[in-house]
């Protein structure tokens, strides 16, 4: 059968100034965090008004790709250049993670022993930090962060990775049912995964009040505080951003958007979220199980 215009060319975009506008609410962004954090009058309108640039270049260029992808304009070759830029995306937060799991393990498993003078380490913990005893959780020598709890894994954080693993299991329900062309399923089934997530955020939410105020465990509790905040909050961020995702296709399905046969973008938004899935469980065990 003889290939379509469509089919047989490669869609070339065109010109666009969604990069442009991108650039500029990035800027202004960074601009203004650096001004809040310097105390500097009128920093936070700076970074509202950057976030407002970056999310109206956002929603806009994602609607324009939307609209392009709906009137067929995308072929095979599009599809398989859109599956390359996520895995390459993936790749990166899998590196984004590494980074901080990375520096919990050398804090733990290197840094801490070797200031507790472990082993021929002795001299060091005599001319550093005399009297450091290294331990896990720890607030540092001399307890820097002060006196703090932790709480355990079989409580809050249980019940949140139940929520989180349950997510990855409905979304995964929709995915069958998009294939096998049941409407009414996946869209159930999405609307229980978007809202397991931001269930997991409220949890999350309150978990951080918890911490703060009864456990006296901040971001400012030393090395374990430090890990546990950066971990978890951007995970957080990550869930959030996930959530909002599924969202948006949740209400593409709603309008009919996607075939058993064409539905990279739901794919790729169900990759993303077995990635979190699976960067929290990396998370419960080494942070607050282990």
């Amino acid at each position: 059968m003889a290939q379509t215009q469509a089919e047989a060319k490669y869609y070339v975009p065109h010109d666009t100034r969604w990069p442009l506008i991108g650039s500029v609410g990035l800027f202004v962004l960074f601009l203004g965090v650096s001004l809040w954090l310097n105390e500097t009058a009128g920093g936070p309108i700076v970074v509202l008004l950057g976030a407002a640039i970056v999310i109206y270049m956002v929603v806009a260029w994602f609607a324009e790709v939307i609209r392009e992808s709906e009137s067929g304009l995308y072929n095979a070759q599009v599809d398989k250049s859109f599956r390359m830029g996520m895995t390459w995306f993936i790749f990166s937060e899998v590196t984004f993670f590494a980074c901080f799991f990375g520096a919990l393990f050398y804090a733990r498993l290197l840094v801490q022993p070797w200031l507790g003078g472990e082993g021929s380490d002795s001299v060091t913990n005599a001319f550093l930090w005399p009297g450091f005893e290294s331990g896990w959780p720890s607030s540092g020598p001399e307890r820097i962060g002060g006196d703090f709890d932790v709480i355990g894994p079989w409580g809050l954080p249980a019940i949140m990775t139940g929520i989180l693993l349950l997510s990855g299991v409905t979304i995964t329900v929709a995915h069958h049912a998009l294939k096998d062309g049941n409407r009414q399923a996946l869209n159930w089934s999405l609307f229980l995964t978007f809202a397991l997530g931001f269930l997991f955020l409220g949890l999350q939410a309150y978990e951080y009040t918890y911490l703060y105020t009864q456990l006296n465990l901040t971001l400012a509790t030393g090395i374990y505080g430090n890990t546990l905040f950066m971990l978890s909050g951007f995970h957080g961020l990550h869930v959030l951003l996930g959530a909002t995702m599924l969202v948006v296709i949740w209400l593409r399905c709603l309008k009919g958007h996607f075939t058993p046969e064409r539905h990279f973008a739901f794919e790729a938004v169900a990759w993303y979220w077995h990635f979190v899935d699976v960067v929290w469980l990396a998370l419960f065990i080494f942070v607050y199980w282990l």
